[in-house]
């Protein structure tokens, strides 16, 4: 059964640990802008719950976006389904998305991946070899284009402690060394992160393996890791040293450190540019 309904704004909730990020940034202004002269093209997909709210399948941005222009009634199409259809029906609403980030391509498979097993679907939490039959993580991986395995290499970035993960989101730890430091422990990722802020450096996937395999062994403690991470990287490049605190005022909150880092070097190259049309004769 369904139906389009307008639905007061404080009776809409958030789908419990949905994997998606809503950001407060410049395209959420332009959403907000765009709803409040046409108001909500798309309705948002919710279902009801027992307690007479109602659970966002998909609008999360456009219902946040009604919030900040100041509607308090949205239309929603309200759908009848379970927990766990409905947590399917929420991944695959953002599969069209281009801008996914690791994280949330993470949570997302591994709550499509816990929904689909508690309908009945074969399902192997663990990362293992390619498989016989068609089974849930090839299912998952052919929706989202990627490999049977990729799915599998996704979940364990949900073992990440959350400053690691945000790390990955940002650039600045790739994916495939990610995947082997979720097999260190909660004490040894806190541990790691602080080498991290003292080297001011990211571990490469031959430090991240070695680390992975001394954990394994119970022989990497603090001291090993840090040993580890003040190694020279065969191609470590000399770099300039800012404090993050010394800059961030001047960028929004909402910008991460690679966006920081990425308009530094445009304003650099701005700079340089219009130094070298000052310092050029004129003819």
């Amino acid at each position: 059964m369904r139906n389009i309904q307008k639905l007061d704004v404080t009776k809409l909730k958030a789908f419990e640990n949905h994997p998606y990020k809503v950001k407060d940034d410049e395209e959420m202004e332009l959403l907000t802008d765009s709803i409040k002269e046409h108001g909500i093209l798309s309705p948002i997909i919710a279902r009801p719950l027992e307690n007479g709210e109602y659970e966002i399948i998909s609008g999360h941005r456009r219902l946040f976006a009604s919030k900040r222009a100041g509607l308090t009634e949205v239309p929603a199409l309200v759908v009848e389904m379970d927990r766990d259809n409905a947590a399917i029906a929420l991944v695959d609403s953002n599969l069209h998305r281009d801008n996914i980030s690791p994280s949330e391509k993470a949570f997302a498979c591994k709550l499509k991946m816990e929904a689909m097993s508690r309908q009945g679907h074969r399902t192997d939490l663990t990362l293992s070899q390619v498989a016989t039959k068609y089974d849930t993580a090839a299912e998952i991986g052919e929706q989202m284009k990627i490999s049977r395995d990729q799915v599998f290499r996704y979940i364990r970035l949900t073992n990440l402690h959350p400053k690691l993960l945000e790390y990955v989101d940002e650039g600045r730890i790739a994916f495939t060394p990610a995947v082997e430091l979720s097999y260190l422990n909660d004490i040894e990722q806190q541990d790691l992160i602080q080498a991290i802020e003292s080297e001011d450096c990211t571990p490469s996937l031959s430090q991240a393996v070695r680390m992975k395999k001394l954990s394994q062994a119970g022989e990497l403690d603090d001291d090993k890791i840090l040993e580890i991470m003040s190694e020279e990287k065969a191609n470590q490049k000399e770099r300039i040293k800012i404090p993050t605190e010394r800059v961030r005022k001047y960028f929004p909150k909402e910008f991460t450190n690679s966006q920081i880092e990425e308009t530094i070097i445009r304003l650099c190259e701005n700079y340089y540019k219009k130094q070298q049309k000052r310092n050029t004769p004129e003819r």
